[in-house]
């Protein structure tokens, strides 16, 4: 897999996103091809609007499919995406929280679909990023930001995707598809539909006032038998 620095992925995949009938697999691939490995933000740097308009019109780029008509304004706001300068906002994240196998036990992983911020407004096909949780009974730590721009060159993206966060129990997106939603769920992964954005750590907190007594679906993605189901068995048995 081609080698793109978090903050480099982050930038291209807005550009492409403001590049009308661009398809980002192609135009990250133009600018691998353009900047070579491993394409960070100092490279991006480097790009011009000059350079865009070429990519977008010359010939030579048939093979990557990018033509398209754009307008200069867009090619101008695409630049800005590349070199930081409208997505320093986006990119103030809060820090990553350190965390090791054994920190928090009795743990889970989850993971948010997220464009922009510390919020769940993603769907698992186009989110820019998933934001990495890990819950317990009394904390929730933000342990990775893993942009989604490499996973979109795959072949099959949605499998790409869903393996990038395969390391997690559930994922909270605003939709998916469902042979997207299959794909996760042949990764180990459980979705969740949560069509209202928000704040993620909102989000995750409700999840995690429900795990002193898990609802069966959670039981079974935590691995343990649901409170509900273990009080039905002790009347029974008594």
């Amino acid at each position: 897999m081609t080698t793109i620095t978090q903050g480099a992925a982050l930038r291209i995949a807005l550009a492409a996103r403001v590049l009308e009938g661009v398809d980002t697999r192609a135009f990250t691939q133009w600018v691998v091809k353009k900047l070579g490995m491993p394409v960070n933000e100092a490279k991006l740097a480097g790009l011009t609007v000059t350079d865009l308009k070429t990519a977008l019109t010359a010939e030579e780029t048939q093979e990557t499919a990018i033509e398209t008509d754009v307008d200069m304004e867009a090619l101008k706001l695409a630049v800005r995406y590349l070199w930081g300068e409208d997505v320093d906002a986006d990119e103030d994240l809060p820090p990553i929280e350190p965390y090791q196998a054994g920190d928090m036990p009795g743990s889970l992983r989850v993971a948010v679909a997220s464009n922009r911020d510390e919020a769940l407004d993603g769907h698992f096909g186009s989110a820019l990023r998933f934001l990495i949780y890990q819950l317990s009974r009394d904390e929730i730590r933000l342990v990775a930001v893993r942009p989604t721009l490499e996973a979109d060159l795959a072949e099959d993206k949605n499998a790409a995707r869903a393996a990038l966060i395969d390391d997690c129990q559930i994922v909270y997106v605003q939709s998916v598809g469902g042979p997207a939603a299959a794909k996760i769920v042949r990764a180990g992964v459980h979705p969740i539909k949560y069509p209202q954005a928000g704040p993620a750590r909102e989000v995750i907190a409700r999840l995690q006032s429900v795990l002193d007594a898990p609802p069966p679906w959670l039981a079974k993605v935590l691995g343990v038998e649901a409170r509900s189901l273990s009080k039905f068995a002790e009347e029974t048995d008594a």
